[in-house]
């Protein structure tokens, strides 16, 4: 049993991480509106420009917590605009690869620059061994996250999967 103090930490670290989330989005939205890029679309360059690899849609959807819906809505918008192509995927005929071009490889380096100020003065205030310790608690949190509603999947008599809903962003 989870005492209310143990269940308070826990809401306090949701609500303070929804917080972020949405300083991250208006803080990105600021920053790269000069650049004609909004966050959305700088979570998916983002993920495809640190990916080893071309992703298909719903793999950039999963990594970055999104719907495929909404990653689908920001690839074609991408697309229109040169910074992304779709290639054939080897491994799933449908699921096709979305691929940075040179334009969006430039376009991210863009908003790398200007959400550079930004990093700097996150890392002066936190330090880079705190940063660290919330990169493993958030991975351990979206591990915990993603265990439960595996579990709950697998389980169709799991009150949680009717519960669940599926969260985007605006492209």
């Amino acid at each position: 049993m989870i005492s209310p103090d143990a269940q308070r930490n826990v809401r306090q670290l949701v609500l303070a991480v929804f917080e972020t989330n949405g300083r991250l989005v208006d803080a990105g939205n600021a920053l790269f509106q000069p650049l004609g890029l909004t966050t959305a679309w700088w979570q998916v360059l983002g993920a495809l420009g640190y990916s080893p690899v071309p992703l298909p849609v719903a793999h950039i959807a999963r990594n970055m917590g999104l719907t495929r819906q909404a990653v689908q809505r920001v690839a074609d918008l991408l697309v229109e605009r040169g910074f992304v192509r779709f290639e054939a995927n080897p491994h799933h005929r449908r699921a096709k690869l979305v691929v940075l071009t040179p334009a969006g490889r430039a376009a991210l380096s863009q908003t790398e620059a200007a959400v550079l100020p930004l990093d700097s003065r996150i890392l002066d205030r936190i330090g880079s061994e705190r940063l660290a310790a919330a990169i493993a608690l958030l991975r351990d949190l979206n591990d915990v996250i993603d265990e439960t509603f595996s579990a709950a999947d697998a389980d169709p008599s799991s009150p949680q999967k009717e519960e669940r809903h599926d969260h985007g962003t605006q492209a």
